[in-house]
């Protein structure tokens, strides 16, 4: 009986997955207007489902009026970011934040060790925040090394592997790229929190076997405004 739960458990993420990959895909080759209103809507469903849950969270109206205001920034501020952004940018940024989640677990799982909250989420300890910050360190000095490559290729003397690896972009982008995955990591931690003090397991059961939209984008959430920063300062 179980196994039969978790097999069809199973097969319905792959098939939201698949759908979920395919809307933000055709989005994000189609670009302009379709990419911004995909954006839109994404950041729309997830400030919805923010409000349901500090409506579950809190009855203290002050604070919900509080939280409401400061959510709707939060994420329009992660949203124009985002549509602001060169794809390119929009894909690195992307992701970034996958191979956060991804390292972060597989290491987790694989070493163990001390939780590092464990009341808001207990299955995230230490190792694995580490495992995510090398996974998105690495990311950043490899799209940091191919983006230097490809700039550099723009002087008459052609594309220099040695002039695109500056020791000086190697050390901002490791720092950056853990910098990034630990805001990443922070807003999952956020989301945690915020359903925990909600009572509910997911943000909401719009996608079958993966909960919300929230939960799938909390942590690109920070990331997104980091990176869209960063951006508008280069």
């Amino acid at each position: 009986m179980v196994t039969t739960t978790r097999k069809s458990d199973l097969g319905t993420r792959i098939v939201s997955a698949i759908v979920m990959l395919a809307l933000a895909g055709a989005a994000f080759v189609m670009g302009g207007s379709w990419l911004t209103g995909f954006i839109a809507l994404v950041a729309l469903a997830a400030f919805v489902e923010f409000v349901l849950l500090v409506k579950k969270a809190t009855r203290h109206y002050p604070f919900q009026i509080a939280a409401v205001i400061a959510g709707a920034f939060y994420m329009t501020s992660a949203a124009l970011a985002l549509a602001w952004m060169p794809r390119a940018l929009i894909a690195v940024t992307v992701v970034l934040v996958i191979l956060t989640d991804t390292c972060a677990y597989f290491t987790g799982r694989s070493i163990g060790g001390p939780k590092i909250a464990p009341k808001i989420s207990p299955s995230k300890t230490w190792a694995g925040l580490g495992g995510g910050m090398a996974g998105a360190a690495l990311w950043a000095v490899l799209v940091t090394i191919f983006f230097g490559y490809a700039l550099s290729g723009l002087g008459g003397a052609g594309p220099s592997l040695t002039r695109a690896v500056s020791g000086k972009a190697v050390v901002v982008a490791t720092l950056l790229g853990a910098v990034l995955a630990v805001a990443a990591q922070a807003g999952d931690f956020f989301e945690s929190w915020l359903k925990r003090k909600a009572g509910v397991k997911d943000s909401s059961r719009l996608i079958p076997g993966h909960g919300g939209v929230f939960d799938r984008i909390d942590g690109l959430l920070p990331v997104a405004i980091i990176a869209g920063l960063i951006w508008g300062w280069s």
